[in-house]
């Protein structure tokens, strides 16, 4: 039987998670950090962050709230609570947003390899699946020890490779700070940037099963949307070294270590980044995992043996899919839309009738 966690570790786990599931793709290679923030200017792109950190902080302590009050550890239950019927909406925009975020994990995992190794992509896209269908399998204690203990070491890894383009160009970045460039988009920038993550928050609701009160949950919500901005602040950082070059490249990371000349470093980075493809994949399959196996339990019923194994691998093999027949350039264009949908089906009906029934709960109790 899983004992549960004490002290500070229930406060950060569920950060550490949103930070894992977070980061993987166009994060961990600046793409979005540049789209995003780096559009505000330098400065405002600090800005932007701090909109961004506001409004998944926010997000993140009233769902953990009203998932402890309601102990609906999975998005389906939760949805189910917040919506009634209407909750299935949202599992249409989850699969929608997943597979197309499958795709962009198979292609990353894919160029990453073949660009590191000079070896085929299908080596990345195998290790990828791999890793996922065995976190999956192992189940939410392994999850969150392997998600955790990697958060810590991208940690890691960003603080050291910050402090190398700190000393090396840091001259660059203080001439840049002091320009003190903030474009008059900083503010939808860090909205829609927040916005565009909004989902991962339902996917880590099994994090917050160990939150007995309002001051833990509450709480572990605001630690989450910090450690989720964090690295991004430090990519940010670090783009001062030569701020027009890195607006202008796809994959800016790339642009930073071929100024600094550090190989090691450059393999290091791409392998903890390659983890964190791997984290998101983990987080989106395993929620849907959670959700149909607590609607099987709330009808009186199991899945089958073979049923677990089979919604798994078959996720994953519709990702491997979509990112070989090229039908993600069809997804993608659907992509704003189903971000607005988060907003209406999701975020403004827990920030208002959310909390309304945290409140009602709350007076019963």
């Amino acid at each position: 039987m899983e004992t549960k966690k004490r002290g500070i570790t229930r406060w950060l786990i569920p950060g550490l998670i949103f930070q894992s599931v977070t980061i993987g793709g166009g994060y961990g290679t600046g793409a979005e950090i540049a789209q995003y923030f780096g559009a505000s200017g330098y400065v405002g792109g600090l800005l932007s962050a701090v909109v961004t950190l506001v409004i998944w902080a926010v997000m993140c302590a009233v769902t953990f709230e009203f998932v402890r009050v309601f102990k609906t550890y999975d998005y389906g239950s939760m949805m189910g609570k917040l919506l009634g019927k209407a909750g299935i909406l949202y599992d249409i925009l989850y699969y929608i947003m997943m597979f197309i975020v499958l795709g962009v994990l198979n292609a990353t995992a894919g160029s990453m390899m073949s660009a590191l190794t000079g070896t085929s992509k299908w080596l990345g896209v195998a290790i990828l699946s791999v890793g996922v269908i065995y976190l999956v399998f192992k189940g939410t204690v392994m999850i969150e020890r392997v998600l955790s203990f990697w958060s810590y070491v991208l940690y890691a890894v960003y603080i050291v490779f910050m402090i190398v383009v700190f000393v090396k160009f840091g001259s660059n970045i203080s001439a840049e700070f002091a320009k003190g460039e903030i474009n008059s988009s900083w503010f939808s920038n860090g909205c829609s940037y927040a916005l565009y993550n909004l989902v991962v928050v339902p996917l880590i609701l099994y994090t917050v099963r160990d939150c007995d009160t309002r001051k833990e949950a509450v709480g572990s919500g605001l630690l989450a949307g910090l450690l989720g901005v964090i690295p991004g602040v430090l990519l940010l950082l670090t783009m001062g070294a030569d701020f027009a070059a890195v607006q202008g490249a796809e994959t800016p990371v790339t642009v930073l270590f071929d100024m600094l000349d550090m190989k090691w470093l450059y393999i290091i980075f791409e392998i903890v980044l390659f983890g964190t493809l791997i984290e998101t994949g983990t987080g989106f399959i395993k929620a849907v995992a959670d959700r149909l196996e607590a609607a099987a339990v709330r009808h009186g019923k199991e899945l089958p043996k073979w049923g677990h194994p089979l919604i798994v691998v078959g996720m994953v093999l519709i990702g491997v899919l979509i990112s070989i027949f090229g039908l993600l350039n069809l997804i993608v264009k659907g992509y704003g839309t189903s971000v607005w949908g988060f907003l209406i089906i999701y975020a403004i009906p827990m920030l208002t009738l959310g909390v309304y029934k945290i409140a009602k709960a709350t007076k019963k109790s």
